[in-house]
């Protein structure tokens, strides 16, 4: 069904989409090969997405270089529980490869770590800037769809990268809140507040971390 052009901007007006840019769908490859990967530079960050045993490989993990740049054999802390992890070998695309650099997607052999130490959104990072709390601060804008009042010592549950956590407000200017268990992020990743009950609204709100 093709959609006219007006009431399609009429319908996104106002919404995060409507930043996007609208292209013909005859135009849609010729775009999309003409896009650049967004590279991140610094010490490297890798969000996990899954981990699993692999018989005769050992621990598998897979995720996307969010940042920097990893080679076989590095070390890294998988956090936030501060393991060290060894990069055994890596693969992108099935392909075997020395490196991979942000912002690639990777499957990783590695040794350190068995798949029970990991949880979905745990982090693979190099240095000392990924901070490890429960309490977190956020410049805070909520969702001008989500109508009802927040209160201090309400519950919610938020997203930060892929990790789930639950959390109660502690403060609302500045809103603070405390984690049920400690997560890793560096400041100014987005947390997103949840409410997944909501018959209407789930998406309470987001921020960047200040702290």
């Amino acid at each position: 069904m093709k959609v006219d052009r007006e009431k399609l901007l009429l319908m996104i007006k106002g919404t995060v989409v409507e930043q996007y840019k609208l292209v013909e769908l005859s135009d849609l490859k010729k775009e999309m090969d003409s896009l650049e990967p967004v590279s991140h530079e610094g010490n490297a960050r890798i969000p996990i997405d899954h981990c699993f045993d692999v018989k005769g490989v050992g621990t598998v993990i897979l995720g996307k270089v969010a940042q920097g740049k990893i080679k076989a054999y590095d070390k890294l802390k998988l956090l936030p529980k501060g393991d060290e992890v060894v990069i055994k070998s890596i693969q992108m695309h099935d392909d075997p490869v020395e490196e991979a650099v942000s912002p690639a997607r990777v499957g990783l052999a590695v040794k350190g770590i068995v798949s029970d130490d990991v949880q979905r959104g745990d982090q693979l990072c190099i240095g000392d800037e990924v901070t490890i709390s429960q309490d977190i601060a956020l410049d805070y804008l909520q969702n001008k769809f989500f109508k009802d009042n927040l209160t201090e010592n309400q519950t919610f549950l938020v997203n930060i990268g892929l990790q789930t956590r639950a959390a109660k407000i502690v403060s609302l200017k500045p809103m603070k809140l405390s984690l049920n268990k400690p997560a890793s992020f560096v400041k100014n990743d987005i947390c997103v507040i949840l409410k997944p009950e909501s018959q209407t609204i789930r998406i309470v709100g987001s921020g960047q971390i200040i702290t």
